[in-house]
């Protein structure tokens, strides 16, 4: 047997066809390896990479005027009128001081009432920004209407609805006499008559409101539309024929709004971000700054915003209950609680500061319902590591399914919350490891809720990570259930109804 095993060794090859397959593979092996880690060290930032290109989405941006946009923004700086509002405004004050002429894109204004809303600006600059700085965009800009995935409709609805509230006319109720009202008539003439808007009867149009009252009066003629609001207050209409009028009916028979078809977006934070690396030890338990009565008229701030909105907004009886009275108890039972700081006002110009200081120095910073169920707050309380107690049983959040939010904040019941010393017993069992740990994730995500881009007039490279890029991630979400929509709606017989069914999930 030795001899025979010996002659086969004899007369075996120095390399079998599999050795040298194997030895090639390992080599091309190798070489891929060696090619992408050079990349990975070329590229300073491997997150933006040339597959975001091909991942996007396809935005056609409707031809309006530039009236209704950047030349809104004219007639705002423009302007000698400071804002009846409040009692000083950053953008016209009462010394007259010499302003610059405006250039193609001016600046969004600093007025804390109008900034909180300005998602449509930086939403506009990154689409009006050259394609050779968009590579970190999610949203790709096309320039025909059949290229197109949806069209974004590029008019500053928030701008317009505040421009008229703060004239101090009251006209903004009326249609007579109200340039807001002119201007989104002006906006509905235009594309409804697009073929664009003609083949989809506007389902795939985007629109940005963020402000609770901006498009007030043409709201039902944008239904079917891809709306990006910062929340679901105000929009709500209840059939009164399904309440008594003292409650919530279980099911709200008539709504322009759903999380099916639309997007919830942040408000802009207010407040400068506090590096995790720059954390110090903080000394109260919870912190919170803002009007104890938002369902009242108050001369504290926002006076004759909170009236006009008292009296315009059709809400319902939930609505009114958790933003007005749910904060007025929370205010009574938390006030004169050890280590909770309670201050009324805002963060304007004068509050700023005092803000900064109340957010960095808490553990918790308390999140109840304002003029809707979200506020800039819960973003200034992100962007300051300062641990949200989000107290809704109904809220809806930015980016969910994207962000998880009970990975740094604290959701509480309203029958928990209006409990007598239920909410700060509850916030003083949380451990400093657990503290650390919320605080260390809310880190990560402060990116997310950014729009600013860092440049004065809007137009330039965004944070890929940032909000923008976030809303029109979900946007795209709903790009299949429009086109079903579409086609569901081409194919039915002429002159038949198709009753409007609740979409729950």
């Amino acid at each position: 047997m030795v001899p025979k095993i010996a002659s086969m060794a004899s007369t075996r090859p120095l390399c079998s066809i599999p050795s040298i397959f194997l030895s090639f593979s390992l080599l091309f092996v190798v070489s891929l390896l060696f090619f992408f880690s050079n990349s990975l060290l070329s590229n300073p930032n491997p997150r933006i990479s040339h597959n975001t290109l091909q991942n996007g989405i396809n935005v056609y941006v409707a031809e309006l005027p530039r009236s209704l946009n950047y030349g809104l923004l004219d007639k705002y700086w423009s302007s000698s009128s400071p804002d009846s509002r409040i009692p000083s405004d950053p953008d016209h004050p009462t010394r007259k001081t010499h302003l610059p002429k405006p250039d193609k894109y001016p600046p969004y204004p600093e007025n804390p009432l109008i900034k909180q809303y300005s998602a449509e600006y930086w939403i506009m600059g990154d689409l009006e920004t050259s394609p050779e700085k968009r590579i970190g965009s999610f949203a790709k800009r096309v320039f025909s209407e059949s290229d197109a995935d949806v069209v974004f409709v590029p008019f500053f609805a928030t701008l317009s609805a505040e421009m008229e509230l703060g004239n101090g006319k009251g006209s903004f109720r009326k249609k007579n006499g109200n340039e807001d009202y002119q201007r989104q008539r002006q906006v509905l003439d235009f594309v409804k008559n697009t073929e664009a808007w003609k083949r989809s009867n506007g389902r795939d149009h985007v629109f940005v409101l963020t402000d609770p009252v901006a498009m007030w009066h043409v709201r039902e003629e944008i239904a079917l539309s891809i709306l990006l609001v910062v929340d679901f207050g105000g929009w709500f209409r209840q059939d009164s024929k399904s309440s008594n009028g003292t409650s919530l009916p279980e099911r709200i028979e008539h709504t322009q709004v759903s999380v099916i078809k639309d997007v919830i977006v942040p408000y802009t934070h207010l407040l400068p971000r506090l590096d995790l690396s720059r954390n110090q030890r903080r000394h109260s338990l919870l912190y919170f700054k803002g009007a104890k009565h938002r369902h009242r008229v108050t001369t504290l701030i926002r006076n004759s915003f909170l009236y006009l909105i008292h009296s315009i907004v059709l809400v319902s009886e939930f609505m009114a209950h958790e933003g007005g009275l749910i904060r007025e108890k929370l205010w009574d039972l938390l006030v004169d609680e050890p280590g909770v700081v309670m201050e009324e006002g805002f963060p304007n110009a004068t509050g700023r500061e005092q803000s900064i200081r109340g957010m960095r120095n808490s553990e918790f910073c308390l999140h109840p319902a304002g003029d809707t169920p979200t506020s800039c707050r819960l973003f200034d309380a992100i962007q300051s590591l300062c641990i949200p107690v989000i107290v809704s049983d109904t809220i809806e959040l930015p980016f969910e399914g994207m962000i998880d939010y009970s990975e740094f904040s604290v959701f509480i019941s309203v029958s928990d919350a209006l409990t007598p010393k239920w909410l700060a017993n509850h916030l003083r069992r949380f451990s400093e490891r657990e503290k650390e740990t919320f605080r260390g994730r809310m880190a990560k995500v402060q990116t997310v809720f950014v729009y600013d881009n860092g440049q004065a007039d809007g137009i330039g490279p965004i944070e890929p990570h940032g909000a923008v890029n976030h809303i029109w991630k979900k946007v795209q979400q709903k790009v299949p259930m429009v086109k079903e929509a579409v086609i569901r709606e081409r194919r039915k017989p002429a002159g038949a109804s198709v009753p409007l069914r609740c979409q729950c999930i």
